[in-house]
């Protein structure tokens, strides 16, 4: 009895974005080969958990055909913002569930469609290893964009949410918006790729061995507020982030930046300990100080 008390006590302890629901629909990227794509590199693979990973978290890896997975908002929540998710993995694998579809069930939490990517990995090997799922993120902001109407999303509520690897797909979806790193290949090209917000969790690749911003990083007042949210002690330098918040400020971009004591890497939003397990409701404020969830505070 003892025991069932104490699963019970741990599954009320559970949010309900830990398990998300299958997406509404699935979307291809790109209308036929992506950009740059002249082999093909096998079939998708999940890769086995890790020995005493517990809940385990599933691991994407040979991706060659970019898909939008798309969670609309429950409707009695819906406020018409969406975020495009960009799920971690350092350009080897995608962490699926916990920094894709779990993101995405708390997204829906807050009324925000989410819409997860499952961008070109992997792609650690190729010069700029980023390249790819930049390309593939900026066609799904012009995507989403592009159905906001359909799908009962604003389209100047439309950001962007990165983890690690996926963090620096995201921050170079804010800061490059304005050279779309691929050929225009239809009208849907002509879109805006521009995020309306972004949110960063431990992003990676933003400074270089002198801790400064990479040359990529051309920050101005046109750069859409950013959220970052770091550990003190993660091997990805929290400097990434600080580095970055602070040139947004220079450039006079409204931004938050949380840097917790303790958290250590790819915490995802599953609960914790450790105070970084705090950010989601930091964020969901955040983007309601913002106007980003229809209301915003002054």
């Amino acid at each position: 009895m003892k025991c069932l008390a104490a699963v019970l006590l741990l599954v009320m302890l559970v949010p309900a974005w830990v398990v998300a629901a299958e997406p509404a629909r699935v979307i291809d990227v790109w209308p036929g080969k992506a950009p740059g794509e002249t082999k093909e590199i096998g079939p998708e693979e999940i890769q086995p958990a890790k020995p005493g990973e517990n809940p385990p978290t599933t691991r994407i890896t040979n991706v060659s055909r970019p898909t939008l997975h798309v969670f609309p908002a429950p409707k009695e929540k819906r406020n018409g913002a969406a975020i495009v998710i960009c799920p971690g993995g350092g350009f080897r694998i995608l962490a699926w569930d916990k920094e894709g579809t779990e993101v995405a069930a708390w997204a829906n939490s807050i009324g925000v469609t989410a819409i997860v990517l499952k961008y070109r990995t992997p792609t650690a090997e190729r010069q700029p290893r980023w390249q790819a799922p930049l390309q593939d993120t900026q066609r799904a902001i012009s995507l989403v964009r592009s159905q906001a109407a359909e799908w009962n999303v604003d389209p100047a509520r439309i950001g962007v949410l990165g983890f690690s690897a996926g963090g620096e797909i995201a921050s170079l979806a804010a800061v490059r918006y304005g050279k779309r790193d691929y050929e225009s290949l239809d009208v849907l090209d002509n879109v805006s790729c521009r995020p309306d917000f972004a949110v960063l969790i431990y992003p990676a690749g933003i400074i270089d061995e002198k801790g400064e911003l990479k040359s990529d990083y051309q920050v101005s007042k046109e750069t859409p507020p950013i959220f970052f949210a770091h550990a003190f002690n993660d091997g990805v330098k929290c400097e990434a982030s600080v580095q970055l918040f602070l040139a947004l400020k220079k450039a006079g971009v409204a931004s938050e930046l949380h840097v917790y004591s303790a958290g250590g890497h790819g915490f995802g939003l599953r609960p914790s300990a450790h105070p970084a397990a705090t950010w989601p409701k930091r964020c969901e404020e955040w983007l309601g100080a913002s106007g980003v969830l229809g209301i915003k505070f002054k």
